[in-house]
């Protein structure tokens, strides 16, 4: 009878335990730097191209409306970020975890004053469909030479 006592006792125990609960995951957007190419580039000429790498909890990146800019990036040198649109990354009614790279290539950067060269960094974030921010990253120094 002891032996039975201790069964019905374990078994729910060991059920109890052995249940996982479902991961919680962030619904605030993560990004990271990869790489950034070239750091040194000619004004007008040449493309500067940062990959980025993003996460997401609840897959809410991106917009359906083209209208709805959802990529911030800020050129340290001036006063306001432009923004860009994305696209969805997920399906629009999804709810999943996501994540993957995505390449900013920005054109035609050019020199503010008059000298021969201007040094420069980028700030980048991403918001996603509730309007969660996501962390800021920032670019190493890019240098901007006059032809």
């Amino acid at each position: 009878m002891k032996k039975i006592l201790i069964y019905i006792v374990l078994i729910p125990l060991f059920g109890l335990f052995s249940c996982s609960k479902k991961e919680v995951l962030d619904e605030v957007p993560y990004i990271e730097l990869v790489s950034v190419e070239p750091l040194e580039m000619i004004q007008f000429k040449d493309t500067l191209t940062i990959t980025i790498r993003y996460e997401d909890g609840n897959g809410d990146l991106g917009f359906a409306d083209a209208d709805s800019n959802a990529l911030y990036v800020h050129d340290q040198r001036l006063d306001k970020a432009d923004m860009f649109y994305v696209p969805p990354l997920a399906p629009l009614d999804a709810e999943v975890h996501i994540s993957g790279k995505l390449d900013i290539q920005i054109g035609n950067t050019f020199l503010i004053g008059n000298g021969p060269s201007e040094k420069t960094r980028f700030y980048i974030k991403i918001r996603d469909r509730a309007g969660n921010m996501s962390n800021e990253i920032v670019t190493p120094e890019i240098t901007i030479l006059r032809e």
